[in-house]
């Protein structure tokens, strides 16, 4: 099992900019058929995939919101995965959350999916004023 542990979130004003970082424990988690990514739920929502990242050849999903505003990225010597916010909206406003898949089945089509992933952190908040 890896243990992902999320940091970085905070309050900011519409128009600004966060980087969440998540961070990964296990030697396990460098497979180069791993999808990772992050995922956010605001209250009263389902949880919503927001963008992935293949392991393997660094292949990027985004969910239509955030296209052009977020980038996932990934440090592979850290064990480190990112997401770039910038112009935030206050819809945007939710608990993010890292998430990893340890199948070896890669990103795909259904990439969004949370059920597609079987590791999880316990989340960092972002808060969007407007």
């Amino acid at each position: 099992q890896v243990q992902l542990v999320e940091s970085g979130g905070g309050s900011v004003q519409a128009g600004g900019s966060l980087r969440l970082s998540c961070s990964a424990s296990a030697s396990g988690y460098t497979r180069r058929n791993l999808c990772r990514g992050w995922f956010r739920q605001a209250p009263g929502k389902e949880r919503e995939g927001v963008a992935s990242i293949y392991f393997g050849g660094g292949a990027t999903y985004y969910t239509d919101s955030v296209k052009g505003r977020f980038t996932i990225s990934q440090d592979n010597a850290k064990n480190t995965l990112y997401l770039q916010m910038n112009s935030l909206k206050h819809e945007d406003t939710a608990m993010y959350y890292c998430a990893a898949d340890l199948s070896g089945l890669g990103c795909g089509s259904v990439w969004f999916r949370p059920g597609r992933y079987n590791s999880w952190g316990q989340g960092t908040q972002v808060t969007v004023s407007s």
